[in-house]
């Protein structure tokens, strides 16, 4: 996969959860420098934020995959599904 391919799916896959963080009542900005992050707040709580951005991996048969990661480096979800790792993220960030 050439660079830009990567750039391009990377930025596919962080506008598929902001989509999906939208129907859980979180603001999500797709910032497009390199590499492509995804900015997450609640509104009205802007202390409760977070970057999330998507890194290429291999499956065991050695087949590409996309991963959402925390802003510290732990895996969240596969980019298969954005609206469960959008359930995730808003677990994490809602105030309690």
């Amino acid at each position: 996969m050439q660079p830009g391919s990567r750039d391009h799916a990377r930025s596919y896959h962080l506008h598929r959860l902001a989509t999906a963080l939208d129907t859980e009542g979180f603001h999500a900005t797709v910032k497009t420098s390199y590499p492509a992050a995804l900015h997450v707040f609640m509104p009205g709580a802007s202390m409760l934020a977070e970057s999330i951005d998507c890194v290429p991996g291999t499956d065991d048969d050695g087949r590409l995959h996309w991963y959402y990661r925390w802003s510290w480096g732990e895996l969240l979800h596969d980019t298969s599904e954005p609206s469960a790792a959008a359930a995730k993220i808003a677990d994490v960030l809602s105030a309690r």
